[in-house]
């Protein structure tokens, strides 16, 4: 069954100028994890990009938005073996959304040089 689906688009460019002009903004959206991923990158601004998406479509598939006691950087984009990106909560991001009714969390990324997209479904 599915719980919900959430879709974002991101200039490329918007994340870059913040990630080169605000200061924390990187450690506020960012895990440590997903900054060393995205840094080992050819063009890392536009794996930025589309995990800052996979964030924003995360929280449209929740239907509820950014809510109290969740973090962008407790919402984490990873790879499994074969490279396929998941999202994976931690800390009180996690605890908070324990008691929803979703059990899996799908994951699509795409970026080219100027956009970025993300589409999340949550299934129950």
């Amino acid at each position: 069954m599915i719980f919900g689906t959430g879709i974002d688009l991101v200039e490329v460019e918007r994340i870059e100028r913040s990630l080169k002009g605000k200061q924390g903004f990187q450690e506020l959206v960012f895990s440590s994890g997903e900054i060393a991923y995205c840094e080992k990158q050819a063009m890392p601004y536009q794996h930025y990009a589309a995990r800052f998406a996979a964030k924003e479509a995360f929280l449209k598939a929740l239907g509820t938005g950014w809510i109290n006691g969740t973090a962008f950087h407790e919402i984490e984009v990873i790879h499994n073996a074969q490279g396929q990106p998941q999202i994976n909560l931690l800390g009180e991001t996690a605890q908070t959304l324990a008691g929803r009714p979703f059990r899996r969390i799908h994951v699509s990324l795409s970026h080219q040089k100027t956009m970025a997209t993300a589409i999340v479904l949550l299934e129950g």
